[in-house]
């Protein structure tokens, strides 16, 4: 009888009548890149982020990218190249993209898009971002902490992005100063000089040549490349670096660097795509997803102050952040945000403003 029982089940599987196990679909996932994977920043650190991806998902999704990709126009070639070559999910890496992929995604609603740092989302496209401005407030606390009172920053682009770590890392400043019990100008204890560029290296050395020789006593790197934190250190000033640890590219003066981790996200979004339970989302999130960190301190960061700036990010890690809870007085002292209130996620993504504290003006 288990003989016969064989041989029929043999024979319905030749004929086809008992269907066979179906692999998993494979995601095919593109990313268009805005500079080079090895840019030493920005690109770099979503680069490192797709490696991640690949390690943790191995043959469950294949991937693609594209550099250099600057110009809406060649960022729209190449996105509906993708999707035209039946890419499940298409990712695009800067802000200057939002437009394109909010205008392919109806063309091609078939595709997944999902579009880093922006604010607009359809049917089928979402965005995504980190909070780095968590970081940067922690960044200028620890600053703050060890009685740096006169930071230069280097800005990039004048968007509400890289104004809200400007205001952090103030307020992260401020809070420090008070705690070290170091006197200092309320008005004055972070000068703001722009790029109006996201990289221009040698736009970047002049400016942090130029706040270091006026005596700012620390440069606070915000552009994607490390040049200007470079230059801070042949000047014998420390740095505080962006995007990636900077002292693997030559910034060894570097007290500490905000550093973007994209992988963990990368591997959320890919599995939501395999699984079907992708949707257009927003999100924004921080050290409690990992999608942000601090790279490791410079030696000459005291124990204790890596304690009480490490005890920060844990709080931020439980929900507790409060880098923009009220009272926030605007630069000319009047309040912006009662005690108590916390600014909105609207107002940290539309709205343009400076705090008490930042000398400098937001350029048109």
């Amino acid at each position: 009888m288990n003989a016969l029982l064989v041989l029929l089940a043999a024979a319905l599987l030749a004929c086809g009548a008992v269907p066979e196990a179906h692999a998993a679909k494979k995601v095919k996932a593109a990313f268009v890149l805005l500079e080079s994977v090895n840019d030493h920043g920005w690109t770099e650190a979503h680069h490192e982020g797709i490696q991640h991806l690949k390690k943790t998902l191995g043959d469950q999704v294949e991937v693609s990218y594209t550099e250099n990709i600057v110009s809406p126009t060649d960022a729209e070639r190449v996105m509906r190249d993708y999707a035209r070559k039946g890419y499940d999910i298409v990712f695009g890496t800067t802000f200057g993209y939002m437009d394109v992929m909010a205008k392919l995604s109806l063309e091609f609603p078939g595709t997944k898009w999902d579009h880093c740092s922006g604010y607009k989302t359809t049917a089928n496209m979402g965005n995504y971002f980190g909070r780095i401005e968590q970081g940067e407030y922690l960044a200028g606390y620890m600053s703050g902490l060890m009685g740096f009172k006169n930071v230069g920053t280097v800005a990039t682009q004048p968007i509400p992005e890289p104004i809200r770590g400007i205001n952090a890392f103030t307020r992260g400043l401020q809070k420090g100063l008070k705690e070290a019990g170091v006197t200092f100008d309320e008005n004055k204890v972070n000068t703001v000089v722009w790029l109006k560029s996201w990289r221009d290296a040698q736009g970047e050395t002049t400016l942090a040549e130029t706040l270091a020789g006026r005596g700012h006593d620390l440069i606070r790197q915000m552009a994607d490349t490390p040049d200007s934190a470079k230059a801070a250190c042949a000047m014998n000033v420390p740095a505080i670096g962006y995007g990636m640890d900077v002292t693997r590219f030559g910034a060894g003066c570097s007290l500490v660097s905000t550093v973007w981790n994209w992988g963990p996200y990368y591997v959320k979004a890919v599995k939501a795509v395999a699984d079907g339970s992708w949707k257009p989302g927003e999100y924004w999130a921080g050290f409690e997803d990992d999608i942000v960190r601090l790279s490791p301190f410079h030696a000459s960061v005291p124990a204790d102050v890596q304690k009480k700036v490490l005890a920060e990010l844990e709080k931020m890690k439980a929900g507790k952040d409060e880098s923009f809870l009220g009272p926030i007085l605007g630069q000319d002292g009047k309040e912006l945000y009662p005690a108590g209130s916390r600014v909105p996620d609207k107002d940290l993504l539309t709205k343009r403003f400076l705090v008490k504290g930042v000398s400098g003006s937001i350029p048109d």
